[in-house]
């Protein structure tokens, strides 16, 4: 009756794991009327860049008047920021009905010890408020891809990122498994794009492509952006594909959001040959409005304070990139804080050398890594522990301080959840 009740009843799944697989997720499905068969959906895999590349998408429908529903996570704000209908979460009071109807097929699977997890919930709900609701939809793969709980859908665009190491104890130490994973989104007859993919791990997806029989555009290759300038405030290109040719201006910072924005306009192309009606003006418009919080987020000014979502060591490298570009000559500040199973001592060694201090610090949550233990992981001169990270963000808050330079505040995405929230509520 209540969505707090969701809320408790999901998060007591969580005691089920993450368990990867289709047999289960494709049962409760069917139990469900099968809803992922009744929408017209973009699967995007990849290790970062999905969530960026589908706000581009999103916004460049939203502005050519389709209503558009986005299924994403980790959430930024909680269990309702997993699922989006155009610019809002999905009202917390339409997760009701949805989850009165699926709650009787999980104590039928619970009886026959085949639990649903809580994410196999999450994307359920999310299928079935689709396929009522919405023109098109953007699914986020959780993990991976292949047997990603997100991957029983049947889309007709699929798009892949980029592929480095992440979720190794899922997905594989190696960058070739890794691929592997990601390629299983690709499906018979459904195009898929592709973003910057090393050229020793292409057959894998060119592999796949030819077994699925269906075609393959990738950024480099088939489309492409040049002549790119930095602004203050925003970024431009020219992007192009055979004889489409687009000046383009995105508001978000950072040479891999040319490289999403790029992805996103390929997706578009391929919609408009799939029969999808957009008036390119509007998209170039709604492609420049993009934004998406804690992606290179200024959430304060005096002093400048940044959240970016850098949550891995190829995040990591794009961060710094950024903060380069488009802060190349003042005073860094670095606020650090991490799960421990990530690959954190690589994420420290592309920060460290890139900051005047360096904070270390953590959250509360079982996996995150203790201030101290990534005190010991970094050599900078100018490192201090602060083991609640309350402590390290309240003082640059107060208007009696006065602080010199900017603060990046970085590391998992859960942690810059709660500081982001914290920043702005304060």
């Amino acid at each position: 009756m209540h969505f707090q009740e969701i809320v408790d009843f999901i998060s007591s799944r969580k005691a089920f794991g993450i368990k990867p697989g289709l047999d289960r997720m494709n049962r409760l499905l069917r139990l469900l009327g099968n809803p992922e068969k009744h929408i017209q959906a973009i699967h995007v895999a990849g290790t970062n860049g999905k969530g960026s590349t589908i706000q581009y998408i999103k916004k460049a429908l939203l502005a050519n008047e389709y209503r558009v529903g986005v299924f994403t996570s980790p959430s930024l704000s909680g269990l309702s920021g997993h699922l989006w209908c155009n610019n809002q979460e999905v009202d917390k009071r339409e997760w009701i009905p949805i989850m009165n109807d699926i709650y009787p097929i999980i104590q039928r699977l619970d009886k026959q010890e085949n639990h649903p997890t809580s994410f196999e919930i999450i994307t359920a709900v999310a299928f079935v408020h689709f396929s009522k609701h919405v023109d098109i939809a953007l699914i986020e793969t959780g993990m991976g891809g292949r047997y990603d709980t997100t991957n029983c859908v049947q889309p007709i665009l699929s798009i892949i990122t980029n592929v480095s190491k992440d979720h190794t104890a899922f997905l594989g130490n190696n960058i070739e498994d890794i691929a592997y994973h990601k390629a299983g989104i690709i499906k018979k007859d459904t195009p898929v794009i592709l973003g910057e993919i090393q050229s020793n791990i292409l057959p894998t997806f060119q592999t796949e492509a030819a077994i699925k029989n269906t075609c393959i555009y990738r950024l480099y290759d088939h489309f492409t952006y040049y002549e790119t300038r930095v602004f203050p405030l925003k970024q431009q290109f020219i992007w192009e594909y055979q004889n489409e040719r687009h000046h383009t201006s995105i508001m978000m910072q950072g040479m891999h959001q040319v490289k999403n924005a790029s992805l996103a306009l390929m997706a578009i192309t391929v919609l408009i040959a799939r029969g999808f009606g957009v008036d390119w003006q509007l998209v170039m418009q709604g492609i420049h409005d993009t934004e998406l919080p804690g992606r290179f987020e200024t959430v304060k000014k005096n002093p400048t304070i940044i959240v970016d979502g850098a949550h891995n060591p190829a995040g990591s490298k794009s961060f710094i990139s950024t903060v380069q570009t488009v802060y190349p000559d003042v005073e860094r500040h670095l606020i650090f804080a991490a799960y421990e199973d990530k690959d954190v001592q690589s994420m420290l060694d592309i920060l460290t050398d890139h900051f005047n201090t360096i904070t270390l610090t953590s959250f509360a949550d079982e996996r995150a890594a203790s201030a101290e233990f990534l005190y010991t992981l970094t050599d900078h001169d100018r490192k201090r522990v602060i083991p609640e990270w309350q402590d390290a963000v309240k003082p640059l808050l107060s208007r009696r301080n006065r602080f010199n330079g900017i603060y990046l505040i970085t590391g998992s995405l859960a942690f810059i959840k709660e500081v982001r929230s914290f920043i702005i509520d304060y």
